[in-house]
Parts: C-alpha cells; structure tokens; sequence
C-alpha cells in the first residue's frame, strides 16, 4: 500500500492534490504543532496581477500548540470579505462561478476547530478535482504521537500496512531512503510538473493555491494536471 501524508494545508498548490491523488491512502497530520506563518492557515492567489496571501484567521489563546486544538476565527463578514476578494481577482476567468461557488462552500463552513475546518475544504476540493482517496488522521493512530520526526511515519506505515510512503521534493533534504529501507519502507518522491496555463494576462505565476487553477481550468484540464509529475524512486 502506498501511503501519503502532511499537515491540513489551506487550499494549497497542485503538488498537494497530487500527492493526494496517487496514494492509497492519505494522512493528514492534524496533531501536530502549529507553525504560524506557515501554509496551514493561508495560501497565495493573484490579485491585479499581483501575489497576494489569502488566509483563514486563528483565534488567540489556547495552551496547546497542535494544530487540531486551534480553532477558526471566521465571521460571517470576514467571509463575504474574501469571497469579494475572489470575486474581484478572478472576475475575467472563465470558471470563476465553479470556482467562487467552491470557495463559498469552503469559507462558510460552520466548523471552528482548525483542524476539521481544513479537512472540509480538502475534501471539497478533492470531490470538485475528482479525487477518491481516503483520508484518515494521525491522531486516530494511538501512541503515534509520542515519536518524533520520521519515527512518527515509520510507526504509522507499520500501523496502517503501508510498504511505500511517498512525499513532496522538499522531503528530499529531510528523510534517508536507507533509514526507511532497514525500517521496511520504500521511500519515493514526486516532482509536480507546474506547467503554464494563461491566469490574467501577466507572466505566469506557479505554486499558487488551487483555487487559482480551478479558475482558469475545467475540471478534465485539471483531473489532466493531477498526472502530471515525476515520480523518484531511487
């Protein structure tokens, strides 16, 4: 079985979906720590041609710094707020009401825990991009929680029978392949193909939220893109 895993990202890159995409299985990490300024709570879209963050904001206080006891800061206004952000910067689009329409669901979500907050708009985007995989979380798998860095994904592949764990390329510069092998587990990355696509008339801008894709591709062109990488083995 080949297993997949990352922390509940806010509408990220296609790199993501892909990953998604080609697993049997996906984990998202949602009891681990909360990295501010990270791509947990907020993602990039263009505005007037222009990158722009576009984020979800986190209520304050709280002793706990996982991700899964953060809880969502989300009114009413600061919605409609981002969905005429979106309606404004992609207003030329040509899929800008399946797009807006996704956001709406996504933004209006009633739940306040992060963590569910995020799984929502990942599964929204998932059923909207065609993709099948079944989610599960890292805090489901007891004791999990008590190892550190890779020992955490060595426990859960043992766990979940998983014989080939696959991740982004920046775990390149993190994870041995000998380590994994001793452990069992074949380790393997993806190199997302980010090919242009016309977005506002600009030069073409890459690893920007998906929202930014969906509005300018059909669902085929897309479904398209969530094959189009390099697979490293070895």
């Amino acid at each position: 079985m080949t297993l997949a895993g990352n922390q509940p990202y806010f509408l990220p890159y296609l790199g993501f979906w892909q990953l998604i995409h080609l697993s049997d299985l996906f984990l998202l990490a949602d009891d681990y720590d909360f990295v501010r300024h990270s791509w947990i709570n907020r993602n990039r879209i263009l505005v007037n041609g222009q990158v722009q963050y576009f984020r979800v904001e986190i209520a304050r206080g709280g002793p706990s710094r996982l991700i899964r006891d953060k809880q969502v800061a989300l009114t009413p206004y600061l919605c409609r707020d981002k969905l005429k952000t979106l309606a404004m910067a992609y207003h030329n689009a040509p899929y800008l009401a399946e797009g807006y329409a996704l956001a709406e669901r996504i933004l209006s979500c009633p739940e306040r825990n992060l963590a569910l907050f995020l799984e929502h708009s990942i599964r929204e985007v998932c059923a909207y991009l065609g993709i099948t995989t079944p989610i599960k979380h890292s805090s489901d798998l007891p004791g999990n929680s008590c190892f550190k860095r890779e020992d955490r994904i060595y426990d859960f592949c043992h766990k979940l029978g998983a014989d080939t764990y696959v991740n982004l390329p920046g775990g390149q510069a993190l994870y041995d392949r000998d380590e994994f092998a001793r452990q069992g587990i074949r380790l393997c990355f993806i190199q997302p193909e980010l090919k242009p696509y016309p977005q506002s008339g600009g030069p073409f801008v890459e690893r920007l939220s998906i929202l930014d894709a969906i509005m300018f591709n059909s669902r085929e062109q897309l479904h398209e893109m969530l094959d189009d990488y390099t697979f490293i083995d070895g």
